[in-house]
Order: structure tokens, then C-alpha cells, then sequence
């Protein structure tokens, strides 16, 4: 385990990818607001 391993996070920061070891923040923004966009829009 280590750089080589995907399902860890040096994993992935040595192949510079992202996924439920380490989360990538932009996105969860994004779900969160959709999210909140949807409700808003079957309120209204």
C-alpha cells in the first residue's frame, strides 16, 4: 500500500484523482446547492 494503491489516499494524490478516499470539495459543493435548487423550485 502506498503510491500504487488506489484505495488509499497517497493513492490518490500520487495519480492526482479523487473519489471517496479523498473527496474532491468542489463537488460536494455543487451537489449541495443542486440540492437546495430543486427544493426551491418545488416549493414555488
Amino acid at each position: 500500500m502506498g503510491r500504487g494503491d488506489q484505495r488509499t489516499k497517497r493513492g490518490k494524490i500520487g495519480r492526482g484523482t479523487s473519489g471517496k478516499t479523498r473527496p474532491n470539495p468542489k463537488q460536494k459543493k455543487k451537489a449541495k446547492t443542486a440540492k437546495k435548487a430543486a427544493k426551491s423550485a418545488e416549493g414555488a
